[in-house]
């Protein structure tokens, strides 16, 4: 089993990589948000242990942003942060679990190996395809059954596809979707985001002018119906 662990407190990051390989787990381990992103999206993990407060990117946009492309993973965030409203976000956010600083190392451990043994049993497989009012969207092969026939869709249509149905009638900020789609490092300019929505309702819209599955919702963002 290979784990990502992020912690960027030197010595507490050596304590746990250390432990976790006694336990004859791999471990990757980095002290930077932005890495271990790249480090996320290039490699394959069955577990990712968090922290909150990193460098460049922090622990909730990093799982976040695993969460749209991997539903399999497993997800711990290890925090100070302690409050039940840190707590709740991150799990909305998509982590399995939330363990607060300072904790006992034996309970990470046995975290660890019940979220590992857990996700194997399940075997849960990341979405795939996804069908609503007649339209057909494949997020293996980029490719969508629409109103209008089928349509080759780009890497990035793909994702904040996956974003809005993942979030359905739910409000997305266009600060969220600028951090989740496109990264940390160059935002486009918002209407970017207004083209693709015209886009989509263009290719999954019966009536473009009176959409029923794509929104925007003035000054906030953008919202899907099924």
């Amino acid at each position: 089993m290979r784990i990502l662990l992020v912690e960027d407190e030197d010595q507490l990051r050596k304590i746990i990589k250390m432990n976790l390989e006694m336990e004859h787990y791999e471990v990757i381990a980095t002290d930077n948000g932005r890495t271990a992103l790249e480090l996320a999206e290039g490699q394959h993990f069955d577990l990712m242990i968090l922290d909150v407060m990193l460098p460049e990117v922090n622990g909730f946009q990093i799982c976040e942003r695993v969460r749209l492309r991997n539903r399999q993973v497993g997800i711990i965030i290890i925090s100070a942060k302690d409050t039940s409203i840190d707590r709740i976000t991150g799990l909305k956010l998509g982590a399995d679990d939330y363990l607060t600083k300072p904790f006992n190392l034996e309970e990470l451990l046995l975290r660890v190996q019940n979220l590992l043994k857990r996700s194997s049993e399940e075997n849960p497989k990341d979405l795939e395809k996804y069908n609503f009012d007649g339209n057909e969207i494949n997020f293996v092969t980029f490719e969508a059954k629409g109103i209008n026939g089928e349509v080759r869709l780009t890497k990035k249509e793909v994702q904040l596809l996956k974003l809005l149905i993942d979030r359905q009638n739910q409000v997305v900020s266009r600060q969220q979707i600028l951090q989740t789609v496109w990264g940390y490092d160059i935002y486009p300019s918002t209407r970017t985001i207004d083209n693709f929505i015209l886009s989509f309702r263009k290719y999954f819209e019966k009536d473009q002018r009176k959409p029923l599955h794509f929104y925007s919702v003035r000054g906030v963002g953008y919202r899907f119906i099924p």
